[in-house]
């Protein structure tokens, strides 16, 4: 089945949320002549309870295909395939249960974050807040474009940047610590007793050779450490970030398929 971008379809007093799916073949399948996608604002992190899920499932499938996409890669969840005359009634139970409408098109996208403090030891600031506010503020950015082009917000909890800020938003919110990496040098000794090779797979592949391992201490020198989380990563009982907790903002970067790649602005 071949699909075009055609027509403007949408909610009364929202210019994003819904793209409009016209199929080319609409003589030969009249059954998906229209199969509109559908963005909805997911929770932060993607928590949800087991009612929720039902809820959003059962509204689904009263007004569309039945078919989702958990989650879509700006984090919302994705609705694929309903009629223009169900888009209406479909946004009027999904608002009296409790959910809104996503972004699409040229404005804030839907924001996102990793499971931050809820779930991760190296959070270094809470995620989930920043998500949910920058998501309640900017509700006008959100619901109605006016932009020259899309913008995307992602918060990220540590450097590991498992929300993948970098690759696919425009503000990366990441956090990260100001002080020494928090060492505990008997559980190193014990990681070097069962099997890991410190010196080889973390003083080695450390990417500014700032750590030195001598059989019982590991040595940062953390003025040049760049925060890479490789080593707090092979080694999680050993290390951890530093007290010192916050988040770098950066402007920029995103790995577009055609132009690859590209840096951000702190």
């Amino acid at each position: 089945t071949h699909w075009k971008h055609g027509g403007l379809v949408g909610v009364m007093g929202y210019g994003g949320g819904v793209i409009g799916r016209y199929s080319d073949l609409a003589e030969e399948f009249p059954a998906v002549a229209e199969f509109h996608t559908h963005r909805v604002n997911q929770p932060s992190a993607w928590f949800y309870t087991s009612d929720a899920l039902r809820t959003l499932c059962d509204i689904w499938d009263k007004h569309g295909s039945g078919l989702t996409n958990m989650h879509g890669s700006t984090g919302d969840i994705v609705f694929l395939g309903s009629t223009t005359e169900a888009i209406e009634p479909l946004f009027a139970d999904l608002t009296a249960a409790g959910w809104d409408l996503g972004g699409s098109g040229s404005n804030m996208r839907t924001p996102s974050c990793c499971v931050g403090p809820a779930r991760c030891e190296w959070a270094c600031y809470d995620t989930l807040d920043a998500c949910y506010n920058i998501t309640q503020h900017f509700q006008d950015e959100l619901h109605r474009p006016f932009f020259p082009y899309k913008y995307k917000f992602k918060f990220a909890g540590c450097p590991n940047d498992c929300v993948a800020s970098i690759a696919r938003s425009d503000c990366s919110v990441i956090g990260v610590w100001q002080d020494d990496i928090q060492v505990n040098n008997a559980k190193v000794a014990e990681y070097d007793k069962n099997g890991t090779d410190v010196q080889a797979e973390v003083c080695d592949l450390c990417p500014t050779k700032c750590m030195a391992w001598d059989g019982k201490t590991l040595d940062i020198d953390n003025s040049n450490c760049v925060k890479c989380m490789h080593c707090i990563n092979l080694m999680p009982k050993a290390l951890k970030p530093g007290k010192e907790r916050g988040a770098t903002i950066l402007i920029g970067s995103k790995a577009p398929i055609v132009g690859g790649a590209l840096l951000s602005s702190v």
